[in-house]
């Protein structure tokens, strides 16, 4: 019943901006943890940012600085907004919840079917 969907992925030039959502269903009034991972091609998919159920933004060390999480809770809807796109950001991007955070990836049982971002030089 839980559902994630991401949306706002395309392709830009180096140094643009994008800004991707991932729409949240099922979890009702509960808190849970949403998190950010990407995946370039022929590479493991690995974590990029996250806020945590107290409010904490966290971040990979390739995007601190660029990239900044937030929410509307009015729309259910996590954001990540990625200013001074790099070639090396371009990846699918993911979102995926859990009720609690972890810092295991494979913890995370509810996935969105990702959206891609390509950055050129």
């Amino acid at each position: 019943q839980v559902h994630l969907m991401e949306s706002g992925g395309g392709s830009v030039q180096a140094g643009g901006a994008l800004n991707v959502s991932c729409a949240i269903s099922g979890f009702g009034n509960s808190y849970y943890c949403v998190a950010w991972f990407r995946q370039a091609s022929a590479k493991e998919r690995v974590w990029v940012a996250v806020k945590s159920t107290d409010g904490r933004p966290f971040y990979a060390e390739s995007v601190k600085g660029r990239f900044t999480v937030s929410q509307d809770n009015t729309k259910n809807t996590l954001y990540l907004q990625m200013n001074n796109l790099k070639p090396e950001d371009t990846a699918m991007y993911y979102c995926a919840a859990r009720r609690v955070c972890s810092s295991r990836q494979s913890d995370f049982n509810y996935w969105g079917q990702g959206t891609q971002v390509t950055v050129s030089s």
